[in-house]
C-alpha cells in the first residue's frame, strides 16, 4: 500500500470520526461508517488491504 492511499484512508477515518462525535452521522449509518473508518485505520496502519489481492492492485511504487 502506497503512501498516498495510506494518507487517504487515514484522512476519511479521521472525518467520519469527527462526524460521528459531533452528531453530525448517528444511528445504523453512523455504526458502520465507523466500523468502515476502523478499517482503513487498520488497514493503513498494517499496509495491507485484503481486497486488494483478489485484484491485484498495488498502490505502493516498488520497481
Amino acid at each position: 500500500m502506497g503512501i498516498v492511499d495510506k494518507v487517504v484512508r487515514i484522512l476519511i477515518a479521521v472525518v467520519i470520526g469527527i462526524l460521528f462525535f459531533t452528531n453530525v452521522i448517528s444511528g445504523t449509518l453512523g455504526i458502520i461508517l465507523m466500523i468502515l473508518a476502523i478499517v482503513f485505520l487498520l488497514t493503513s496502519l498494517l499496509s495491507f488491504c485484503p481486497l486488494y489481492l483478489p485484484f491485484g492492485i498495488h498502490t505502493n511504487s516498488k520497481k
